[in-house]
């Protein structure tokens, strides 16, 4: 049984970005600085990665950690109201992001995939700054996986 109105809810939900959103305008500002160049939600791309860097084939998602189901991660809790919905909505939106990145491997990209906790926590200015600079180094490698979390806030 849900808590809001069918109203509320509703905008509740417009609220919510899928491109632009804090996180994601953080890592690029700040890899932009550093001076890698990118295009940002490249349609003609399996899921329309966040943040791509054509010169070195190297793709980045910015994951919010609910909405694709970061598991072991304080940030990832299904809601008690209307378990039956999130479950399958997030199981849902795990199972299409792992169709996306067997696409964009199959094509040669790289992937990086940054989780909205690496970039929150105590420390939150050093935590931002190591998780840009493992970014930046793993977009000038040759590595073709990188997954960004915070350990030691999901403990």
């Amino acid at each position: 049984m849900d808590n809001h109105t069918i109203e509320q809810r509703h905008y509740n939900m417009a609220q919510i970005k899928s491109k632009d959103t804090v996180p994601e305008l953080l890592i690029r500002k700040k890899l932009w600085h550093k001076g890698l160049r990118y295009r940002l939600h490249k349609d003609d791309l399996p899921g329309k990665p966040d943040i791509v860097f054509i010169k070195y084939k190297a793709i980045v998602f910015i994951h919010g950690c609910f909405w694709h189901g970061h598991i072991g991660c304080s940030h990832f809790k299904l809601p008690v109201s209307n378990i039956d919905y999130w479950t399958k909505k997030i199981e849902s939106n795990r199972e299409r992001d792992g169709i996306v990145l067997n696409n964009l491997r199959a094509n040669g990209w790289r992937i990086c995939i940054v989780w909205e906790c690496a970039i929150k926590g105590k420390n939150q200015l050093s935590i931002i700054d190591e998780t840009i600079q493992k970014v930046y180094n793993w977009v000038l490698s040759d590595s073709i996986w990188l997954e960004v979390t915070n350990n030691e806030y999901n403990k």
